[in-house]
């Protein structure tokens, strides 16, 4: 279970090393500069121990797919940036996929599960 925090952790990292990218304006303005690589190493280190117990597959899905997410609310929010109408149904299919992935990797986890059941009973 704590890997699931390590990851939301990478994530929250990864979106406050993303934002500070855009407030350093080009490695021009020095706090947001330094905070962009504090963030990012910050984000690679709680990924790095995601990946003590998830599958790379799902926690770098998960990772990239929700920072772009979140990194795009922030853009509409906070920078102005416009918001299309297909760029929301691109955001959606991100959620639906990353949320498939998740569900797929459970089914997986407990069909190993029974395989194993089934041939400790045999």
């Amino acid at each position: 279970m704590v890997e699931w925090v390590y990851l939301v952790l990478a994530i929250i990292f990864e979106v406050a090393g993303t934002t500070s990218m855009k407030l350093s304006n080009g490695f021009t303005k020095l706090i947001p500069s330094i905070l962009l690589i504090v963030f990012y190493l910050g984000s690679l280190s709680f990924l790095t121990l995601t990946l003590k117990k998830i599958d790379v597959s799902v926690a770098y899905a998960v990772w990239s797919g929700m920072g772009i997410v979140f990194i795009s609310c922030i853009g509409l929010l906070y920078f102005n940036e416009r918001f299309s109408f297909v760029k929301f149904i691109a955001i959606i299919l991100i959620i639906v996929g990353v949320v498939t992935l998740n569900l797929t990797k459970d089914q997986q986890t407990n069909s190993q599960e029974e395989a194993k059941y089934s041939s400790e009973i045999n």
